[in-house]
């Protein structure tokens, strides 16, 4: 008998067929996937602030964290922590410098004495560190008085508003204030005269030293001379 010829098997029934195309699928399927996955984050649109508007928000909270300090500040002010003595000091202190023209130091001094108004000595400080006051100008006024109702001489006057047991004026507040006088001293040198001969009828030699005596009136000579020539 002629051997039979060997049939082969169709193609799609060889084994490695089906391994080779089990892979090229897999491989295409994976690839469409990754190429899905790439396409989706391409095409996803991306949110960005744009500084400007960061910068804008920065600035709006800075304002309001001001704004926020600000109104604390308002709702406790200095002056409410301040105590009622020192308060009451502080009036009293402008009562003094405005309507008695007293120095800083002799309102200090009033504040804080026994025969005065006997505020505390914390108190008073209070008050005089924080009134602001022009001194000079209270000098001044002192001066005047003293010239106008006591006639009394520059010399006099200069020592009066420094004085310990006086107006306790600095050096340079009576300055100031005897620099600025616009007196007649010659006037009052005259006024003084007269007043010592009606009330003690001293001699005009005896009134002229008085009048210039560094423990009495404290006039210069010239001023002195005047007076004693103009008494009646």
């Amino acid at each position: 008998m002629e051997k039979l010829q060997k049939k082969k098997k169709p193609f799609y029934k060889k084994w490695w067929i089906w391994v080779i195309a089990i892979i090229i699928i897999g491989a295409a399927t994976g690839g469409g996937e990754e190429t899905a996955d790439t396409t989706k984050k391409e095409t996803e649109p991306t949110v960005t602030v744009p500084a400007k508007e960061e910068n804008k928000t920065e600035d709006a909270k800075t304002e309001d964290s001001k704004k926020e300090e600000e109104t604390k500040k308002e709702e406790v002010k200095p002056e409410d922590n301040v105590p009622a003595e020192h308060k009451s000091a502080l009036k009293k202190a402008e009562a003094y410098a405005k309507s008695m023209h007293m120095s800083k130091n002799a309102i200090f001094e009033q504040l804080t004495s026994e025969f005065g108004e006997k505020f505390s000595e914390e108190a008073a400080k209070y008050a005089m560190d924080n009134f602001e006051y022009d001194w000079k100008d209270n000098a001044l006024k002192k001066a005047e008085s003293y010239s106008d109702t006591m006639y009394m001489s520059k010399k006099s006057i200069f020592d009066q508003l420094t004085s310990e047991t006086g107006e306790k004026f600095t050096a340079e507040e009576a300055q100031y204030a005897v620099d600025n006088l616009k007196a007649d001293y010659k006037k009052n040198a005259l006024e003084k005269a007269k007043s010592y001969q009606e009330t003690m009828n001293m001699s005009p030699e005896a009134i002229r030293d008085q009048l210039t005596s560094a423990a009495g009136e404290k006039f210069t000579q010239e001023e002195a001379d005047y007076a004693i020539e103009n008494l009646n």
